[in-house]
């Protein structure tokens, strides 16, 4: 495919490399910052823009990566998906749900394949649980705890993610919003939700450093989570509890430990489970399965695993734990 980048940051590099590694062409990247667009463009020595316009209408390309802060996402994919492009467009999608719906509508309207970010699916320890589960090798779910947070870093207050309209939201919306997808894709949308947002250390108010939320589906099934930006040692940690016995993902590589999986059957005399476990040690490779997951939707003509449902369902999610913080009460989802 030949690709177009919007936002040359961390995940607009990362993205461009992926996509050289798999054979694809950059025609295209923009961003505001000269520097970061010269430096991805150099990746194949194509040509680079600060005007996001440039690469949403290049007549050229065939998909396009948008990966700015949250509120240019809307504006820069639907544009894109106008002009007949697919998208990839990295979470959360918009600062609420309704953003997340017009750009689902977009695509819709188009016919063109939109993808969110959801590389977390792709992280081998995840997608072989998420095999297991369906497999029904843990019987029916019941549960899931998950927690996800990492500490910062100087100054963290001050860049985008701490400007409520820039970001739309604080570490909910973040990393929060990985943890909600990750839940539903296990047991299914949310119906009801109760949720509580804390600003204890960075100064981000209104938005929150920390997030509590306790989401149950319509079969009764409930997810707690917490995802913090004051957890000073990164972590990522899911259980996912069913009839017979449960799956522990832990770690997600890098500064968040070694990528595991724990498959735990109970016994029906009780006592200490038999547990089998995996170990991922290699390098992250999210990024190339999602990037592959993106190209095969848009070569067969179907929904990619992460689409823009999956977004959309994930900011209803979200938008309805703030009116819980808000209001003090339970929220229900229609």
């Amino acid at each position: 495919m030949k690709i177009g980048i919007v936002g040359c940051g961390l995940i607009g590099h990362r993205r461009a490399l992926v996509a050289h590694q798999a054979g694809d062409e950059l025609c295209l990247v923009a961003d505001l910052n000269q520097e970061a667009a010269a430096k991805t463009a150099s990746i194949q020595q194509t040509e680079w823009s600060q005007d996001w316009q440039a690469v949403t209408g290049h007549p050229e390309i065939d998909a396009v990566v948008v990966a700015t802060v949250n509120k240019s996402l809307l504006p820069i994919t639907r544009a894109a998906l106008q002009s007949g492009k697919h998208v990839l467009c990295e979470k959360p999608l918009g600062r609420n749900a309704w953003e997340a719906m017009e750009m689902v509508t977009a695509a819709q309207l188009s016919d063109q394949v939109l993808k969110v970010g959801f590389n977390h699916r792709h992280h081998p320890a995840l997608w072989r649980a998420h095999e297991l589960a369906k497999s029904d090798k843990i019987g029916p779910l019941m549960s899931i705890r998950a927690t996800y947070g990492h500490g910062g870093r100087p100054g963290y207050d001050q860049e985008w993610r701490g400007n409520a309209d820039l970001a739309g939201g604080g570490e909910l919306l973040d990393q929060g919003v990985h943890i909600i997808d990750l839940c539903r894709w296990f047991l299914g949308d949310f119906t009801q939700v109760s949720g509580m947002l804390s600003t204890w250390f960075w100064q981000v108010a209104p938005l929150e450093d920390n997030g509590f939320a306790l989401l149950c589906t319509a079969a009764g099934q409930i997810a707690t989570i917490h995802t913090s930006w004051t957890q000073w040692k990164n972590l990522f940690r899911m259980e996912i509890f069913g009839r017979d016995g449960y799956l522990l993902i832990n770690g997600l590589g890098g500064s968040y430990g070694p990528e595991r999986l724990t498959l735990g059957i109970r016994r029906p005399e009780s006592g200490p489970p038999h547990e089998e476990v995996w170990e991922f040690p290699g390098p992250d490779i999210s990024w190339q399965a999602e990037w592959q997951e993106f190209k095969s939707a848009i070569r067969e003509g179907r929904l990619p695993v992460g689409n823009g449902h999956d977004g959309y369902q994930a900011a209803r999610t979200i938008d309805a734990i703030y009116e819980s913080a808000r209001t003090r009460q339970v929220v229900c989802i229609p």
